[in-house]
């Protein structure tokens, strides 16, 4: 900064190196400290097959370097309870997402749809609708709404229509996408769900299905990767 000052450097150059600043190794993670500078929103922590104390740490380094906001996947209540004995969470047990620090203000353009085919699709739309908010995104729920009685989809058209993007999550064969592809003009974000009989191959069908939807304007992510579909969402109606 006080090169740019003094006129030894220029803002763009500044910049480039400003993106591509270093990490902080701790030994067993090596800390991203620059990624909200590059890609607009901070590394999240993967929780799954991490210690407590290992979440701890990399969530120390990060509220050290001025991260208000720290999200952590994959985690159970047990682990959440270790790292709330360290820092204050919010912890989403359907979602299994903890939240330390401070839920941002909703900045996003739009709101955020999140519908599922049934009930048992939640855990993996709690996981992108707990992403997006803790992102700064409105979201808006649409639970239980699938092909299977189409009259209940149908009488949130309002919904869908006025949304900035459409997550829509199913397993089964994941026909819900199409549908609200097909209605809504808006990018839709599809997840498919490990769930369904033995032929849906443990949501292998659905992905499928979603992958060769006749509808435009349908992308898809891994099977149950609701938080994936959160953060797409999230850069979509914060572009």
């Amino acid at each position: 900064m006080k090169d740019v000052q003094s006129g030894e450097l220029s803002v763009d150059d500044a910049l480039l190196k400003i993106k591509s600043a270093p990490f902080e190794d701790i030994g067993y993670a090596k800390v991203d400290l620059h990624r909200e500078v590059r890609q607009g929103t901070a590394e999240v922590i993967y929780g799954a097959a991490k210690t407590p104390d290992q979440i701890i740490g990399i969530a120390d380094v990060m509220i050290k370097n001025g991260q208000k906001t720290v999200i952590v996947t994959r985690i159970d209540e047990e682990t959440a309870g270790r790292i709330g004995e360290k820092h204050h969470l919010t912890y989403f047990d359907k979602a299994r997402i903890a939240v330390i620090g401070e839920m941002p203000s909703p900045s996003g353009r739009g709101k955020i749809v999140v519908a599922t085919g049934g009930t048992s699709d939640i855990p993996v739309a709690e996981e992108a609708a707990v992403t997006a908010e803790a992102l700064g995104n409105e979201v808006v729920r649409l639970y239980d709404v699938g092909v299977a009685g189409l009259h209940r989809l149908l009488s949130h058209k309002e919904e869908i229509m006025t949304a900035s993007v459409v997550i829509a999550i199913a397993g089964m064969e994941g026909a819900l996408a199409s549908v609200i592809g097909g209605l809504a003009d808006c990018p839709v974000i599809a997840v498919p769900t490990s769930v369904g009989y033995g032929a849906s191959f443990g949501g292998l069908s659905a992905l499928l299905s979603m992958l060769n939807s006749c509808a435009s304007g349908v992308s898809v992510v891994n099977i149950d990767n609701g938080f994936g579909a959160g953060y797409l969402a999230s850069m979509i109606n914060k572009r």
